[in-house]
């Protein structure tokens, strides 16, 4: 069952079945809001504590995260204050923004046939949703 919290305009969700260690996954998570302008320089993050209870997972793998967007110079921690986005550029290119979706797409479709349905049905329902969405 996959772990999900919403902070701040993005929405948290852990695959356990993806084989990417969640610290990774929270790397993700904020690396493609900070690009796509869901997180905004100065915006502040869930305290590690708080996104580990969400998440259901060990705190030390939210520090693990934060302190390696913290290396990377994508968030700055104030001691007593928080962790917050920093106002490093974040831009992902077309490439790597077309390897994360083929990626989530991929472990979609193998959880999709791993339940009995076909490609053909998974579209069809997700053309629905489309349209539904639309109205």
């Amino acid at each position: 069952m996959a772990a999900e919290r919403q902070t701040g305009g993005v929405r948290f969700i852990l695959d356990p079945t993806s084989g990417v260690p969640f610290y990774r996954q929270v790397i993700m998570h904020m690396e493609m809001a900070i690009a796509d302008g869901r997180l905004c320089t100065g915006n502040q993050l869930p305290t590690v504590r708080a996104l580990a209870v969400d998440l259901q997972i060990n705190p030390n793998t939210v520090a693990r995260a934060y302190n390696e967007l913290e290396i990377r110079g994508i968030v700055n921690t104030q001691q007593g204050t928080g962790t917050f986005v920093s106002e490093k550029k974040m831009e992902l290119t077309d490439r790597e923004r077309e390897e994360t979706l083929a990626g989530l797409v991929r472990s979609f479709l193998a959880t999709v046939s791993s339940y009995g349905f076909s490609i053909e049905e998974a579209v069809g329902y997700l053309s629905i949703l489309r349209e539904g969405a639309a109205t």
